[in-house]
């Protein structure tokens, strides 16, 4: 093992990813080096960049730079804010206590709508009161109480202001995903070059002095940026670009789910204006070989998935081949450094499963990395976080688990797997039962036989508490294109088995697959409709589907019925890509009404409402357009038996 003395790394999460809990590549990053002898340390930019702008000091800011604005080009968001500015200026701070978890008795007040300021924001809550009792959300929160109902509220209230920083200062501004059109698919740089020659407006000046400040504390060597998201490359590049202007001998390394996905034939020598390296895949081994490397002892032809731009200015790919650090070998992911009482327990979602992902910090461990199955046609199994699967003991993981624990105090962990193998979530579930380790779990799977009743009690007892899995499309014809490897009916046996463990059940579901007709897309809402009346699931969401290079379609449009279009030429971004499906649709009918239609119908089946009607009505079709479900009624029910 070398001594990396005197060699700091600090890795950053630009903004945006989540609010409520740390984006955990950084973890997992400094717990690996840490694990090597080297002094890594982390910062999450996201959480203190929203922290900066959401109190008394930056509502101000933002006032000003409101009444900047001329008179009409001032929103109806904006103008509320203006108009309201006192009433913000004055619960803005309790209002982020109370999300931080400081301050619960706050509740009472939010509860009662007489201390938030409501912006336009709030006119969604009218559309609920379908129940007549002139309380929109009671039939959420009835059974929820007044902690959660003042939670959503104040959701609401920071929604308002998240639309007036995006009108105000910066259009490409969401808490979640940030100027994400400047980076999504963009076979360009041109659009991000462009904005990163813009002067600074607030919130990149709010950036850039919070990232100084961060180098200044810890003196780094290099600085890792992890960009998960296309919302997160815009702010990571602004973070690289001020550092570089201040700080012309630090080192930048650019990494993560976005560059492992998008930037795999980059060309633009631009980008190494702002970074010096871009590395794909498992960062773990090219960044000790690049640690290694600035530390004179390793050349620079001996870099692992790494791009740099050479002395003629080109960008050129190193990649020595060597052995990827094993799984059971990464070291323990450590929250050290982020604030994890800062964090905010947000509910904008009342769906429960959607609930899981923006409320509560969760610790975010693996199982085992990529994917045991890695067939499914529309995903991404040529890459590595699908291709190379590998496993660790049950032993090591609780070992993890419960150094995490004892380092963060909390319980809560979400499972990051693509698919968490059966075989590896029985034997860690038997691990956590014979230790007595109690904490409370949730994460992605196959709906797939292995999973039995008996499997999914023990899961239960183990503290899993919610699944969610990918049905995709509720038909046994698209099922087999896709290559999922289960049908319909075994989908409804085993979440069957979850939901009767008392396990929450989401279904991920897709529509506008190659081949996928107006009859199929009425029969996958007939089954969902039958789930829902079984109890099988308890939610779901529908995404429409996208075509990526890196998938089987992407690779063998011919073998699912579909031509691709071809992509532009490009330096830059690659990932997803336009094709064209032969399949006769009747006039007029496309995949984005369709869409619609399949989105309200599983809005009110996760509210009860609508379970037991003809799933014709949720489609906005022009007459006789849309054809009668060819599912028999009974289907799922005689499946479960």
């Amino acid at each position: 093992m070398h001594s990396f003395s005197h060699f700091k790394v600090l890795s950053f999460i630009p903004p945006m990813t989540q609010l409520n809990t740390p984006y955990p590549s950084t973890a997992y990053l400094t717990g690996f080096l840490r694990s090597r002898g080297v002094d890594a340390v982390q910062e999450d930019l996201a959480l203190a960049t929203v922290l900066a702008l959401l109190n008394k000091k930056g509502l101000t800011d933002l006032r000003d730079a409101a009444l900047a604005l001329p008179v009409e080009d001032r929103s109806g968001p904006v103008n509320f804010f203006l108009d309201h500015f006192n009433d913000y200026a004055v619960s803005i701070d309790p209002v982020i206590a109370f999300l931080q978890g400081r301050d619960s008795t706050l509740s009472h007040r939010i509860a009662g709508r007489g201390f938030l300021p409501e912006g336009p924001r709030f006119a969604a809550l009218d559309a609920y009161d379908d129940d007549g009792t002139g309380d929109p959300i009671g039939w959420a929160f009835g059974a929820l109480g007044q902690t959660d109902r003042a939670r959503h509220l104040a959701t609401l209230y920071l929604n308002d202001l998240a639309d007036v920083l995006r009108d105000a200062v910066d259009e490409g501004f969401e808490f979640v995903r940030y100027a994400e059109r400047l980076a999504a698919s963009q076979p360009s740089f041109d659009a991000l070059a462009q904005a990163l020659a813009e002067p600074p407006n607030l919130i990149d000046t709010t950036l850039e002095q919070l990232a100084l400040a961060a180098i200044e504390r810890h003196q780094p060597t290099l600085v890792l940026l992890s960009v998960p998201f296309p919302g997160s490359v815009y702010a990571a590049f602004r973070i690289a670009q001020c550092i570089k202007r201040a700080h012309p001998h630090i080192r930048i390394g650019l990494g993560g789910g976005f560059v492992n996905t998008e930037l795999r034939e980059l060309k633009d020598a631009r980008v190494f204006d702002h970074v010096d390296f871009v590395t794909l895949d498992g960062g773990e081994r090219p960044l000790l070989s690049l640690i290694e490397h600035l530390q004179g002892q390793r050349s620079l032809q001996r870099l692992q998935r790494t791009f740099i731009r050479n002395d003629a200015a080109q960008v050129q790919y190193i990649n020595l081949q060597e052995p990827d650090i094993p799984f059971e070998d990464v070291g323990t992911p450590t929250w050290d450094g982020l604030p994890l009482h800062k964090y905010l327990s947000l509910l904008d979602m009342l769906n429960p499963m959607n609930r899981l992902w923006s409320d509560g910090r969760w610790n975010k461990l693996t199982v085992a990395h990529g994917c045991y199955w890695k067939k499914c046609s529309f995903c991404d199994v040529s890459l590595d976080y699908i291709s190379r699967y590998e496993t660790a003991q049950a032993s090591t993981l609780v070992d993890r688990i419960e150094q995490i624990v004892a380092e963060t105090g909390q319980t809560g962990f979400h499972f990051v797997d693509e698919a968490a193998p059966p075989k590896a979530l029985k034997a860690l579930a038997e691990e956590l039962l014979r230790r007595g380790v109690q904490i409370s779990w949730w994460g992605n799977i196959r709906f797939e036989k292995t999973f039995t009743p008996e499997l999914c009690d023990l899961l239960a007892q183990s503290g899993c508490i919610a699944m969610s899995g990918g049905l995709e499309v509720a038909s046994d014809r698209l099922l087999q294109l896709m290559k999922k490897g289960v049908s319909v009916e075994q989908v409804a046996q085993v979440t069957k088995g979850f939901a009767d463990a008392g396990v929450l059940v989401h279904a991920y579901l897709m529509y506008g697959f190659p081949t996928q007709t107006v009859q199929d897309t009425v029969d996958a809402l007939e089954y969902v409709r039958q789930l829902f009346e079984n109890g099988c699931i308890h939610s779901g969401f529908f995404h429409r589907f996208v075509c990526t290079v890196h998938s089987p379609v992407g690779q063998d449009p011919e073998a699912y019925g579909v031509n691709l279009l071809p992509l532009p030429e490009g330096t830059f971004a690659k990932n997803d890509v336009g094709f064209v499906d032969p399949t006769p649709m009747p006039r007029g009918v496309d995949h984005d009404l369709l869409g619609q239609g399949l989105k309200k119908a599983i809005y009110n089946f996760m509210h009860g409402v609508g379970v037991e009607n003809d799933v014709r009505q949720w489609f906005e079709l022009p007459k006789g357009q849309c054809p009668k479900t060819t599912v028999p009624r009974q289907k799922i029910a005689r499946a479960l038996g």
